[in-house]
């Protein structure tokens, strides 16, 4: 059976900080920072806007670009580094806020920044084994960033969400492989307001290796080359990482760049690799080839070979596109972005 993207949907909150704003405050050197990441500046969300806000709009989207009735989606899988509660699901908010039937099946997903592309995956096989008519998978997060810490400056906000069924298909998912294996170059512990990380060990060892062999795995399965290939969307912590991995495997800048979206909105974590893709299809003509990379710390990497359909073009201005929000945008001062994220503590 072929399996796909039926609908799809992505949301970045209005408010952005310029990255030289925040290094003003600790005495960085703006330029240094700005040119090491590739990040001119980050989203913010709104007072009121939390991962599962982000979720249901970018949900909407997808919902409304598929046409599709709410009561026929028979899963929801919401994936987040940053879900409201604890212990209280997120999917079962967005469900609810879109009017799906409650005859179905639902569940938070954590794996740092790769959450979402799990959600994907986890839909393409209820799909698949008839035992859900559309599976929306989203992927959705408010990234946290220790005042100071490097994070800080590349932490955004956004969301991705994915319908996925098997009749419709503006885009078909050939295949899916993932590498994964345990390496801690990211954690957070319970109670904790903001993450560690390990610095310059989660390049090499942790990005790098597991997005490459993602990549390259999933290019194995298909028996393909970078030749093969229109577009390639990876993972984003930062604007530097996906353009070398891109020149270590050979890839042209030019294939990466629709895909990046970090620049201009910062890494929205569970977001990150959902956005991209979702700028791509906003962008794709009809038979475009996609390979899709993402990468979760801890460390793993769930590849896609996507091909668009030529339903894409019924579909993608019936709602708003990435760039519209990347174009509405308001900037805040740093003591507001700190209010705006409540990092002041009592």
């Amino acid at each position: 059976m072929t399996v796909g993207i039926v609908g799809y949907g992505a949301y970045v909150p209005k408010y952005r900080i310029k990255t030289e704003d925040i290094a003003k405050v600790w005495g960085e050197d703006a330029e240094r920072i700005t040119q090491g990441l590739g990040i001119l500046e980050k989203s913010v969300p709104d007072m009121d806007e939390d991962a599962a806000t982000l979720a249901v709009e970018a949900a909407k989207i997808a919902v409304k670009r598929g046409d599709i009735d709410p009561q026929d989606i028979d899963a929801v899988f919401v994936g987040s580094e940053s879900h409201p509660y604890a212990v209280k699901p997120t999917a079962t908010i967005v469900a609810e806020a879109l009017g799906a039937t409650p005859h179905m099946t639902a569940a938070d997903l954590e794996f740092a920044c790769k959450a979402g592309t799990v959600a994907i995956q986890i839909g393409m096989a209820l799909v698949n084994s008839n035992m859900a008519k559309y599976a929306l998978a989203v992927g959705t997060d408010t990234s946290q960033g220790r005042p100071g810490d490097a994070l800080e400056y590349s932490a955004g906000a956004g969301a991705g969400a994915f319908i996925i069924g098997n009749k419709n298909i503006v885009a078909e998912i050939n295949g899916t492989y993932s590498f994964t294996t345990d390496t801690p170059d990211f954690w957070r512990r319970p109670g904790k307001d903001y993450p560690s990380h390990g610095g310059r060990f989660t390049g090499e060892p942790a990005y790098f290796k597991h997005v490459s062999s993602g990549a390259k795995g999933m290019m194995e399965r298909m028996n393909t080359t970078v030749e093969d290939y229109d577009f390639f969307v990876f993972h984003q912590p930062n604007a530097k990482f996906p353009i070398k991995l891109a020149k270590d495997m050979g890839i042209p800048k030019e294939k990466v760049l629709p895909g990046l979206m970090t620049p201009l909105i910062g890494n929205t974590y569970s977001g990150a690799t959902m956005v991209g893709l979702a700028n791509v299809l906003d962008k794709a003509s009809p038979g475009s080839r996609i390979l899709v990379a993402s990468f979760g710390s801890g460390a793993g990497s769930d590849a896609f070979d996507i091909k668009v359909t030529d339903k894409i073009e019924d579909i993608r201005e019936k709602g708003a596109k990435v760039q519209t929000f990347v174009d509405n945008k308001k900037y805040i001062s740093y003591g507001e972005y700190v209010k705006h994220r409540r990092k002041l503590k009592m």
